[in-house]
């Protein structure tokens, strides 16, 4: 969650600064993590995906939508997590304007222009190689780092 509330995306990125738009940074990193673990820590990764819906619940009742609504917007949440990882997972096999393509489409999609989804691109494929060196079991045990960004 903190990797996803990083300033630079919202301020230098433009990254909408939204309920949406954070939504969005959370849901690449998230992606960028499950793919880490793809094949190994399995109930680490099934773990975060329910942490994941316990704290969007619980961010909904906080916001007061109410008993009736949150199982909707969480079942709406986790459709849209679900496409956006098998788009980010297909993406990351293509060329680089794949990626921001599906970076656009996703999360500028109310910005024609989508300036930022280069810059998106290009972190998330140096956060995957990032991650890549990092121990699958010290990931599940809690000691994930993300690559700093320059400032």
């Amino acid at each position: 969650m903190a990797a996803a509330r990083h300033p630079a995306f919202y301020a230098q990125w433009n990254v909408p600064d939204t309920l949406d738009g954070r939504f969005d940074m959370i849901t690449l990193h998230m992606f960028l993590v499950l793919d880490r673990l793809k094949g190994k820590a399995e109930a680490f990764r099934q773990a975060l995906v329910d942490e994941f819906f316990r704290d969007m619940d619980r961010s909904l009742r906080e916001m007061g939508v109410g008993d009736l609504g949150v199982g909707k917007r969480v079942r709406k949440m986790a459709e849209v997590l679900y496409g956006r990882i098998a788009a980010y997972d297909k993406a990351m096999t293509g060329p680089d304007d794949t990626l921001m393509q599906v970076i656009a489409r996703n999360v500028f999609a109310d910005q024609p222009e989508a300036m930022g989804a280069a810059h998106l691109a290009t972190y998330m494929r140096e956060q995957r190689a990032y991650l890549a060196g990092q121990e699958a079991d010290a990931i599940a045990r809690g000691h994930l780092r993300f690559k700093e960004l320059a400032p």
